[in-house]
Order: C-alpha cells, then structure tokens, then sequence
C-alpha cells in the first residue's frame, strides 16, 4: 500500500471512530450496567443483554438472534465469564455482518462493461438522500468516471435546486424538468442524454414521500419500465438510503421501500449525530441488504463506503 493510501485509510478510520464515538460510549455505558457484579454470563446477565441491544436499536429480531448464539456458546463452553462478553460480541455482529456484505469494502463497483451504470436513488424526505448522491457523484468522479445526474423527484422544488447545487459543487452535468412534471420522463431523458455523452454512471433522484405506498410503487414501477426503454435491465442498483438518528423508525421505511420496489444497496446516514448507529447491525441483518455507504459526517468525503471490519472493529474500540 503507498504512503498516500496508508494516510488516506488512517483518516477515513479516525473519521469512522469519531462518527461511531456517541453509538459506542452509549452501547458501552448501557453494556457495563448489564454485567455490573457479574463474574460469569448467566441468565440475568443475557437478560440484561438483551435490553441493552434492543435498546441500541439494534432491533428485537436481530438481538434474539445474537442472544441465543451466546446462549449457545455459554452451554459449549460450560463457564464463560463477563470479561469475554465483549469478544463474544463483537464475534457474533462481525458473523452477522459478514451473511450479507460478502466484500470488504462495501463500495458500489462499476463494471466496465456497461455503460451507462444506472443507480436509481429512494429514500423518504430527509433522511439525506440529495445529500448521499452528491457525495456519491464525488466519490465516482473521483475514480475518473463520466456522472450524470438526474433530478426525477419532481414533486419539490427545493429536491431539484438541491441537486443543481451538489451539482455545480461536484462539477457534473444534471438533467431536469420543471416542478411537476412526469418522473419516468426525467430519467428518460437523462438516460438518453448519458448515451450521449458516453457517461459511465447515471444516478436517479427520485420522489420521497410514502404517504401513499400504492402511488410510491406506481411510480417507481413506471420509471424503471420507462428507463428500460432507453437501457435494458436498468436500474443496476436500487439505493435506499436511511437516516440511522431515527432508529427504529429507519427500520419502517426500509420495511416500506423493500415491499414498494426491489432494494439491491443501503446507504445510512447521519450516524455522527447519534447513538443508534446499531441500526446498521439489524437493518442489515432483517432485511438481507448489503449496507454499501455509510454517512458519519458532514465533509464531501464522510460517506464512506462500508467496511464491516472497520466498522466493528470502531464500534467496539476501547
């Protein structure tokens, strides 16, 4: 590795630890209650396990997993003692983890051989989904790749400027239409416009309100029929991006969009500013969906692309 990439690792790292710091002081804090007396794991101890993990929002399921495979363990093993808790732990969220991000580093990989790659962007109002395509637009380009965006939420007006402005920021061309106008021709038209400008990736902002999940599925169902008739099997990659400050509620609009359209990608964001980032633990588990981003900052280059190791690794650093 050059020295160039041993800087940028190390700063990427120290960015996760700082964004994971508030998850972690809380989970620990909560975790040192639990065992607090204890010398060996028993039932008052994976009792008090399990509220400290569902309260982390880690989610019930996905705890009550992680319960009995200790509990599994404790009757292998005969004694194991609250000094190993934390090893067992971190153990079982890497295994976790590891059923559904199979890569190391999460990132979304550009295959050379289609052109344009089409990542069609959902997510509720919010949550930061602008935001995330932007910085993505950023990490693309950085890779030397041609990015074009397109602005099919058109139910706002302030979701078009925004793009135009991460946009302008980014230094990528934007395809949009006034206020109001069809989605599914929106992002017929940047599709036809990528061809054109021979670009490697297209990212699609789309609409993101789910008062009505019926009209949400409609709509996304017309803009990938309408997107196909420009390029075949596109989207590529459906992006659902969650907000992890709002814990439980992230698992509810993942339930919302899952049921809506077919996810492929999760982006979580706004972990820097909470102590829910457990939610990456459960949501990635339930749902079977490989968390490719996640956000731990404000800068250009704080969505990072997921690496469980590091992750881990950062959530259990003393």
């Amino acid at each position: 590795m050059s020295l160039f990439k041993k800087i940028f690792s190390s700063q990427k790292k120290e960015t996760l630890d700082k964004g994971l710091e508030k998850t972690k002081t809380s989970f620990f804090s909560k975790l040192g209650k639990a065992v607090a007396g204890k010398s060996k794991v028993d039932d008052d101890v994976l009792d008090n396990l399990e509220e400290v993990l569902v309260s982390s929002d880690v989610g019930v399921d996905t705890t009550l997993k992680i319960i009995q495979r200790i509990e599994a363990r404790v009757a292998s093993d005969k004694y194991v003692g609250t000094d190993e808790l934390n090893a067992i732990l971190r153990a079982e969220i890497a295994g976790l983890l590891s059923e559904t991000n199979d890569n190391d580093d999460g990132d979304i990989q550009i295959p050379k051989d289609t052109k344009p790659y089409v990542i069609m962007v959902v997510g509720v109002n919010g949550v930061g989904k602008t935001t995330t395509i932007g910085k993505l637009a950023y990490r693309f380009k950085n890779q030397g790749l041609k990015v074009v965006l397109g602005a099919a939420d058109t139910f706002r007006a302030a979701a078009i400027d925004q793009l135009q402005v991460w946009a302008d920021r980014v230094d990528v061309p934007i395809v949009k239409q006034q206020m109001g106008s069809d989605p599914a021709s929106v992002a017929f038209d940047t599709l036809s416009s990528a061809i054109t400008q021979d670009a490697d990736v297209v990212i699609i902002d789309t609409a993101g309100r789910l008062h009505n999940k019926v009209n949400l599925m409609n709509e996304l169902t017309k803009v990938k029929r309408v997107m196909q008739k420009v390029v075949e099997n596109t989207p590529h990659e459906v992006l659902l991006v969650l907000d992890g400050s709002t814990g439980q509620n992230a698992f509810e609009q993942a339930k919302q969009f899952t049921k809506a359209t077919e996810v492929t990608a999760l982006a979580i964001t706004k972990l820097d500013g909470t102590a829910k980032g457990g939610v990456v633990i459960g949501i990635s588990d339930q749902f079977k969906i490989p968390v490719k981003y996640i956000g731990v900052g404000e800068g250009i280059e704080d969505l990072q692309a997921f690496n469980k190791h590091e992750f881990v690794d950062s959530f259990f650093k003393k």
